[in-house]
């Protein structure tokens, strides 16, 4: 499935079950937070290592929350009219500006303290 199928399965899915009164961009907003912090509970506690080799139950676990995370995000780019795609590239560029190679190379300082 591509990323316009899945928009538009959610979309039905929303649809067949009334239930966009309650996905205002403010609540989606708030699922896709609660959401990732349910992603962040996977890691939690784990060490880098650990989190770079995760057993299958906690890989499933991520999967599952990733999905989650991602279903929100789609689901606010629906009610927004946003192309997430094209968000993402956009804001890609952006990205690519504040941290060009030769001063963010091997660096994990914020584009501002360069």
């Amino acid at each position: 499935m591509d990323i316009d199928s899945l928009r538009q399965a959610i979309r039905d899915f929303t649809k067949e079950r009334d239930w966009g009164h309650f996905h205002s961009p403010k609540n989606l907003a708030i699922a896709v937070s609660v959401e990732a912090a349910e992603l962040l509970e996977v890691f939690q506690w784990l060490t880098p290592e650990q989190s770079d080799a995760l057993p299958v139950d906690l890989l499933d676990e991520a999967k599952d929350e990733i999905g989650d995370v991602l279903i929100c995000l789609l689901n606010l780019c629906n009610r927004l009219g946003l192309d997430p795609v094209q968000v993402a590239a956009d804001k890609f560029e952006k990205v690519k500006k504040k941290y060009p190679i030769d001063k963010a190379k091997g660096l994990t300082l914020k584009y501002s303290k360069f």
